[in-house]
C-alpha cells in the first residue's frame, strides 16, 4: 500500500509531488508512522533522482517509460539509500505494486532490474567518483556515472543529483568546491529546526527531554533535532500548545529584520504558512497578512491560532496588494516566492524546477511584488525583502534593480546565508532591509 501511495505521488510528474502527500495519505488511511515513511521514500527519490536515472539507464540499457520508471526509482531508492528497508521487502513490495498497476510482465521487468541492482551494489567507497555513491558507504561494481574530470556538471547530475544548470550557477557564484559541498549536503535529510516561542527555555527543554527528545544542538531559542524526531516533536504538547514551532534560523532572522514594534501596522505578503507572521504579531504590531488562496490562508490561521497571536493578524486572500484599497503601512515584509535553492534539504523536489525559463517568470513575479509592497510603505518606513534562494537574480539583483528605479529608497543592510546542517541555520536564504526617505 505504501509503495502504491508513493507511486501515485510520483506518477503525476508534478514539480512538487510532496505537496499532495497529505491528500494521498488520507486516501490510503495511513497513520503517522506510515506517513513519515511515505514522505521519506518520496523525498529520497527526489533527492537522488539524477543518480536513480543514471543507474536505471545502466541496468536496463534504456530509459523506461515514466510510469514504469517511477516504480524502478522507488525500488532503487529503498535498496541503495534506505538501509532500514530489507532487500527482500524493497523488491517484493515494489514488484507487488507494479503487478497491481501495470501487470505481471512489467513486474517481472522491475524484479530483474532491482535484483541486478543488488548485485551491482558494493560496501564502502572505491575511490572512483564514477562508482561511489556520495554521502553513504556504498559504491557500484562498475563505473556508471560520467567522468568528473571531463564533464564535472554532468557528473554532478549523475552522482550528486544536482541539475547541471543549478550546479553551473553555484560554481560561478561560490566556486566548484563550495558548489559541490552544497550539493552533497542537499542529498541528506536535514535536521529539524525548532524555535522555542516560550520565554521559559529551560522548562521547555526539560519537557522535551522527558519525551526523549534531546536536541543535537542549541543556539539560544533555536534547537536542532534529528530529522527522525519530526513525528514526535509535532505530536508533543509543547508544539500543540504553541510553546515551540518549526522554523529555520534564516527564516526567523528575516522576520526580525522588520523590527516590528507594538502598535505599528505591518504588511506581510506571501505570508503562509505563518511562521514569520507570528514573529511580527508577537511584537504587538497589527499585521495584515496576504496570500494567494484559501488553502494557504487556512494554514496561516492554524499557525497563528496555535501560537496564540491570531488576534493581531488580519488575513486577506490576494496575489499582491490588490485587496488593500488605499491602505499604507509602517513596514512591509515580502517573503517572496522563489526557487527554494537555499532549502533543498527540506524541499528536495525544488531542484528539478530550476532552469532559464522558470527563473525568468519567477523573477518577473518577484519584481512585481517588490514594487507593490514598496508602494504601500509610508515615508520613513521599512521594507524587508526575503527569499529562501541562493540565486543572485532573486536576491541582490532584485534589490539593485528596485533601487535604480526608486531613489527615495536606501538599502540599510543585506545578508546571504548558506545552509549548514551541522552548525545551522539549516535553511539558506537572503534578506535585505530598505528604508524609505521621510
Amino acid at each position: 500500500m505504501l509503495r502504491l501511495a508513493a507511486y501515485e505521488l510520483l506518477r503525476s510528474h508534478e514539480t512538487l509531488p510532496l505537496r499532495n502527500l497529505e491528500r494521498i495519505a488520507e486516501r490510503y488511511e495511513l497513520d503517522a508512522r506510515d506517513r513519515a515513511f511515505l514522505r521519506r521514500l518520496v523525498s529520497t527519490v527526489q533527492r537522488r533522482l539524477g543518480t536513480l536515472r543514471a543507474i536505471t539507464v545502466y541496468l536496463s540499457r534504456n530509459r523506461p517509460k515514466p510510469d514504469l520508471g517511477s516504480f524502478v526509482h522507488l525500488g532503487l531508492a529503498q535498496l541503495l539509500f534506505m538501509d532500514r528497508v530489507p532487500d527482500h521487502a524493497a523488491v517484493s513490495e515494489t514488484v507487488l505494486a507494479v503487478n497491481e498497476v501495470l501487470g505481471l510482465s512489467k513486474g517481472r521487468y522491475v524484479n530483474g532490474v532491482l535484483r541486478n541492482a543488488i548485485r551491482l551494489r558494493r560496501e564502502g567507497h572505491s575511490g572512483d567518483p564514477r562508482r561511489d555513491l556520495p554521502g553513504i558507504e556504498l559504491h557500484l561494481e562498475t563505473p556508471v556515472f560520467r567522468d568528473p574530470d571531463e564533464h564535472p556538471l554532468l557528473w554532478g547530475e549523475d552522482a550528486l543529483s544536482m541539475p547541471a544548470p543549478l550546479l553551473k550557477a553555484w560554481t560561478k557564484e561560490f566556486g566548484r568546491e563550495r558548489a559541490e559541498a552544497l550539493s552533497l549536503q542537499a542529498l541528506g535529510e536535514p535536521p529539524l529546526s525548532v524555535r522555542v516561542v516560550s520565554t521559559e527555555l529551560e522548562n521547555v527543554l526539560a519537557e522535551l527531554k522527558a519525551l526523549s527528545l534531546e536536541p543535537l544542538r542549541t543556539d539560544g531559542a533555536m534547537l536542532l533535532f534529528a530529522g527522525s524526531a519530526t513525528v514526535d516533536v509535532l505530536g508533543s504538547d509543547a508544539f500543540r500548545e504553541g510553546r515551540i514551532t518549526i522554523q529555520g534560523g534564516a527564516a526567523h532572522k528575516a522576520a526580525t529584520f522588520v523590527e516590528a514594534r507594538s502598535s505599528e501596522d505591518i504588511l506581510d505578503l506571501c505570508a503562509a504558512p505563518g511562521g514569520k507572521t507570528a514573529v511580527l504579531a508577537a511584537s504587538g504590531a497589527r499585521v495584515t497578512a496576504c496570500d494567494t488562496d484559501a488553502g494557504k490562508l487556512d494554514r496561516l490561521r492554524s499557525t497563528l491560532e496555535r501560537l496564540g497571536v491570531a488576534g493581531q493578524v488580519e488575513c486577506l486572500e490576494s496575489d499582491g496588494t490588490s485587496a488593500l484599497a488605499e491602505r499604507t503601512f509602517d513596514a512591509a515584509l515580502v517573503d517572496a516566492p522563489c526557487s527554494n535553492t537555499g532549502v533543498l534539504g527540506q524541499r528536495p523536489e525544488a531542484r528539478w524546477r530550476f532552469g532559464p525559463g522558470s527563473s525568468a517568470s519567477l523573477q518577473e513575479l518577484q519584481a512585481r511584488l517588490f514594487r507593490e509592497a514598496a508602494d504601500r510603505v509610508r515615508p520613513g518606513g521599512r521594507l524587508v525583502w526575503s527569499t529562501c534562494s541562493l540565486e543572485p537574480g532573486e536576491n541582490r539583483a532584485q534589490v539593485r534593480a528596485f533601487l535604480k528605479e526608486r531613489p527615495e529608497w536606501t538599502l540599510q543592510l543585506d545578508e546571504l546565508t548558506l545552509p549548514d546542517f551541522v552548525q545551522g541555520p539549516i535553511d539558506g536564504g537572503f534578506v535585505a532591509r530598505l528604508v524609505r526617505s521621510s
